[in-house]
């Protein structure tokens, strides 16, 4: 029996959203292999329509071009949908601090007032917003304070420019920096099945000072969906090629889980992937799960999870399950 779409709230923000997030990523194209923008329109819209009101994106995501897609496909719809973006990774300046380069140009972590001023304007222009729900900072900077950054993003706030604050790809000292220098609701980071080292470090923080979660991830690229066996092929710039979490030994200890996740999935009349995301979201301090779609039907899948009540004891088996069969999983 499906119920209601689980909803949270994003920190002490007052803003609810569906506990499924629709993460645009690989909407972008970039590290995907591309993008089919009416193909990935249809996702976002698919995902709205099954009750999905989080949709997260970033500037970084094909340099606008995930952003430019997620706003065509909230045209109208604009009431329906809770829209997290990101700043803080930036081509438009070389101040702060060289991370990578993306066709040629330099991208710079800077987090410096003159730049989140600049980006959050371009955001709304390509999202064809007057505000953003929830404004994370993408990732961190060691050249600006964290304090500097803050202020900033609160004069965005009294501005109805973003209406919460959040982080992503943090330490514990970075939240206990921004929790110190105002109001930080959320933080956004990978956790999954496979992943679970927040658990010791960022979640006891973060449930104390009442900080929620968007866990990003929790098929772990794909890992986790029960679709990727063993005998499967990565090509071109699919990140997964040469990552050894997707090692053909880590495939098959993972398709030994899914065969004891399946009689759960059965008696739920749902699929291992939307069983492991129910399980992601039973954990202890994670609030939310972004979840990848790059198609309509994946949308619907993903969202389905949403609306799946595991039992306590179902939680149990599986945390059981992955704890005999994922222990020596490689990084």
């Amino acid at each position: 029996m499906l119920h209601e779409m689980l909803t949270r709230e994003i920190g002490r923000s007052g803003i609810k959203a569906s506990a499924i997030g629709l993460g645009t990523w690989a909407i972008g194209g970039w590290m995907w292999g591309g993008t089919d923008e009416s193909r990935s329109i249809a996702a976002i819209q698919a995902s709205i329509d099954e009750g999905v009101s989080l949709i997260d994106t970033a500037p970084a995501y094909g340099q606008g071009l995930s952003e430019e897609i997620v706003g065509k496909a909230i045209k109208g719809r604009r009431d329906k949908v809770v829209l997290a973006t990101k700043c803080g990774l930036v081509w438009h300046t070389q101040k702060g601090n060289h991370f990578f380069d993306y066709d040629g140009k330099p991208v710079h972590r800077y987090l410096g007032k003159d730049a989140i001023v600049f980006e959050v304007e371009q955001s709304l222009k390509r999202l064809g917003t007057d505000h953003i729900d929830h404004y994370i900072t993408h990732w961190q900077d060691p050249t600006t304070p964290i304090a500097e950054t803050m202020e900033a993003l609160e004069a965005l706030k009294v501005q109805g420019k973003i209406r919460s604050i959040g982080a992503s790809n943090t330490t514990i000292d970075d939240v206990k920096a921004y929790v110190a220098a105002g109001q930080l609701d959320a933080i956004q980071e990978e956790y999954s099945m496979v992943k679970r080292d927040i658990e010791e470090t960022l979640l006891p923080v973060c449930l104390k000072e009442g900080v929620s979660v968007l866990s990003y991830s929790s098929l772990a690229l794909g890992l986790l969906t029960g679709k990727i066996g063993p005998e499967r092929t990565f090509e071109g710039d699919d990140q997964r090629k040469d990552n050894p979490r997707f090692s053909v030994e880590n495939r098959r200890k993972v398709a030994r889980l899914m065969e004891a996740i399946a009689p759960i999935a059965a008696a739920h009349d749902a699929t291992r992937a939307q069983v492991v995301i129910a399980w992601t979201l039973q954990q202890p301090g994670i609030t939310f799960s972004l979840c990848g779609a790059r198609d309509p039907d994946q949308a619907r899948e993903n969202a389905r999870a949403g609306r799946l009540r595991l039992t306590a004891e179902e939680i149990g088996s599986i945390t059981g399950a992955a704890a005999t069969h994922l222990t020596e999983l490689a990084a």
